[in-house]
This record gives C-alpha cells, structure tokens and sequence, in this order.
C-alpha cells in the first residue's frame, strides 16, 4: 500500500526529471469563484499531463532486469504518455493499449515517444485488460495500470508534496484541493501527500456529470459503477468504478464527491486560456469548474484546484474557444 515514505521516495527518484510545476492565480477567477483560486498547472509537466509523475515512478522503481524486458500500459491517452515517456528515457520497450476512438493528437504523441500502440473498439466489446494479459504473457512486459498501481499513486502524490510545500510558502494552512478524478491515482496519491504534509487542507474530487462513479462510492461507502457508456466528453477521466486500491485511500482521506456539468467544464477551459493562458483538456478542466461554479458545495476558505492535463483535441479545442 502507498504511503509517505513510498510518495518522498518516487520524489527522490523524480528529481531533476519530473517538473515541479507552479500554483497559478488570476484575479478574475477569483472574482468568479467569491474566493482565491491557485490552479495548480500540470498542462506544464512532460507530455502535457500529471501522468508523467506515476510513469516515471512505477519505471523507475522496476529492478534493472525486469525494466530490460520492457512495460505495458493500457490507457485513452494520459498514461498512455506518461509511461511512454518514461519508458523512452530509461531506453525500454513499451506496448501501450488504446481505444481507436481516443484523441487523435494523443494516439500520435503516444507513438512519437517511442512506444508501439495497439488499438482496440470498446465499443464493439473488446476489453484492454484482456488484451493486456495476453500480450504480457506472450512479452513478458511488466504491466503498469493507470491508477490501481501503488507507485503511480506513490509517483501522483509527488503532487500533492508540491502543493503542500507551495501553499505552505504562500502562508495557506486551511483549505480545499479540487482534483479532476477518474479512477482515483491522483486524488489519492495527493490526499496521503496532504494528510502527511498539510493535513489542514481537505480533498475533493470532481467528475463530470454522468461519469461520477467516485462521488457515488464515496457516498454509499462502496465501489460503485456509473451507469454511462465509456465514451464521453471528458475522456481523460473516464473510469467505471474507483480502483480497488485507491478507493480505501479516497474513503478514509477525502470529502464528498463534487459534479460539473459539460457547460461548466467548456467555461472553465475558456477561463483557463483566457485567465491563465493556458490550454487545458475537458478531464483536465473540471476541477476548476467546481472552483469557479459550485463554490456552494465547498467549506469556507482559498481553493487549489489541479489543472491536470493539456492534450486537447485541437478541433475541439478551437471549438470551445470559440463558444461552442
């Protein structure tokens, strides 16, 4: 199970490679929120998202000769990334699983970091975890998941070390961090970095509308799956159910789930580039939307939000800057 010294060490490992990057603020979404909001700018780390930090962690922990024999991954596109990047620079093999329906631009990217991606329908039935096992038995590869690993929640926590230290220089003691939640890697990784470091500051994690599988467990005290097909506006973040791992994590540190609609999240990306300037992609998006429109839902108090991935479809992107 991941824990502080597990988070310091993937830490240690990460220096000089993982960025730290910087808490962000602008006055007019203050204005908008009724608060002081700091976005924390992942869309700056390695291959435009947090997931660089769990990738590079779980690689880095492997012995030499299991790293030798290479890494697989199965992910819509951030792991995806993150783990190819990773594997590209400790100079292994990697094999990363993704949906054919993923963003183009991160297909692309996947495979310009070196790996060999393979590409399957999920909406014709065909399951990666099934495709996962049969490549891994037949390579020999070590299998790295997107969230349910410990050292990528270990790796996602180094996060959660940075905003403590950074709220911590701004004189921030009490408050409430906002994470964009899928299966739970980040939130959870950031809530045992917190509860170590800041314990002042409560976690809430954000889903968007119809994918809010966290915010139901959390609040019948058990995995539940949301009732939403796979595909969705906010791919990146797009799980069935919390992890077997992280949920624990989530059930002991977190507070309750938070929900943004679509509209919400469109704003927020058009408030992101035009406040922040800074591009941000829907999953990457709905922390902020909960910053800047359900501050009903949050305690008193300053709001860290992480802007957790920049690889937005740019056809879409164009779109949403331009009102759509």
């Amino acid at each position: 199970m991941t824990d502080i010294a597990m988070i310091e060490a993937a830490a240690a490992r990460a220096k000089g490679i993982v960025r730290e990057t910087p808490l962000l603020s602008s006055p007019f979404l203050d204005e908008i929120a009724g608060r002081r909001v700091l976005a924390k700018a992942e869309v700056l780390q390695h291959t435009g998202s947090f997931k660089f930090r769990g990738g590079w962690a779980a690689v880095s922990a492997l012995d030499p000769e299991t790293r030798a024999r290479g890494v697989l991954a199965f992910s819509s596109g951030n792991h995806a990334q993150g783990v190819a990047h990773a594997a590209q620079l400790h100079g292994v093999p990697a094999i990363i699983i993704m949906p054919k329906d993923a963003p183009a631009l991160k297909i692309e990217n996947t495979r310009a970091l070196g790996a060999e991606v393979v590409l399957y329908d999920r909406a014709g039935g065909e399951k990666r975890e099934e495709i996962g096992a049969r490549l891994q038995a037949e390579r020999n590869m070590t299998l790295i998941k997107p969230f349910d690993d410990a050292q990528v929640i270990a790796g996602q926590g180094t996060c959660g070390l940075e905003i403590a230290a950074q709220t911590a220089a701004l004189g921030i003691t009490q408050g409430t961090v906002l994470t964009c939640c899928g299966g739970g890697g980040l939130t959870s990784g950031i809530a045992l970095a917190l509860a170590a470091k800041a314990p002042g500051m409560t976690v809430r994690p954000v889903e968007p509308e119809g994918f809010d599988d966290t915010a139901i467990s959390l609040a019948s005290g058990t995995r539940t799956r949301h009732a939403s097909p796979e595909a969705g506006f906010c791919d990146a973040i797009l799980t069935p159910m919390p992890g077997e791992i992280t949920f624990p994590i989530l059930s002991r540190l977190c507070g309750p789930g938070i929900v943004v609609t679509e509209l919400e999240v469109r704003e927020a990306m058009r408030l992101a580039a035009t406040r922040l300037k800074l591009v941000v992609e829907p999953g990457g998006a709905v922390a902020l939307a909960a910053a800047l429109f359900h501050g009903r839902a949050l305690a008193d108090g300053p709001v860290i939000c992480t802007l957790s991935g920049g690889n937005a479809d740019p056809a879409l992107y164009a779109e949403i800057l331009a009102g759509g």
